[in-house]
């Protein structure tokens, strides 16, 4: 019964996303090159959002593991084919119906694939547009932001948007998620049947 559940679903959605993966991917790598080759230097939005020079980041969001970068790397490369395999994973078993929740792990993906290539090759992160965030510039790159849209779709989505949502918003949700309890009810009651005559 496990096994019959749990099977690939790729559809024209998820080809079309992959395409989106190549293409973001390409994006984000592209900008950091040419950022470091001709660094831009731009103001947009004073004390708010500015390009910069590119920086190197030997950790993560919010500097987590900058000071030991010998014993951060490995760990930051680890955990990110890890949480690759598990987003891979969910991208491909996810009918084609779960939308969203399609969208945000190819956005994962492409943000974390962006990032571990600079990490392998660089052993450290390429960040390069600066946006002001709770009172202090942090910097950061398009994987980045790919990364953070693509896990605020999913939460949103899982919590009150899909037939799984824990507070269901939608009308399909709530039509999905009554059926269900119907059936769940009537399974109930034909197993107290089937006891009752059992007994008998």
């Amino acid at each position: 019964m496990f096994k019959n559940k749990i099977k690939p679903h790729i559809g024209v959605l998820s080809l079309i996303l992959i395409g989106v993966i190549a293409l973001l991917i390409a994006s984000d790598l592209v900008t950091k090159h040419l950022e470091e080759t001709y660094h831009w230097n731009k103001v947009i939005i004073p004390n708010f959002i500015e390009i910069n020079c590119c920086k190197r980041n030997p950790g993560c969001a919010f500097s987590l593991l900058n000071e030991n970068p010998e014993v951060g790397q490995p760990i930051l490369i680890t955990v990110t084919f890890i949480m690759l395999a598990v987003v891979a994973f969910m991208f491909v078993v996810l009918p084609e119906r779960f939308v969203i929740l399609k969208i945000a792990s190819s956005l994962v993906i492409s943000g974390a694939i962006g990032n571990l290539v600079d990490r392998l090759m660089l052993r450290e992160v390429r960040d390069w547009f600066g946006l002001n965030m709770f009172g202090s510039m942090t910097s950061c790159n398009f994987a980045d932001f790919f990364i953070v849209i693509g896990a605020i779709l999913a939460i949103v989505d899982l919590l009150f948007l899909n037939e799984w949502a824990v507070f269901p918003l939608t009308k399909k949700a709530k039509e999905v998620q009554a059926q269900k309890k119907l059936s769940e009810e009537n399974a109930t009651k034909s197993e107290d049947v089937t006891e009752d005559n059992n007994e008998n």
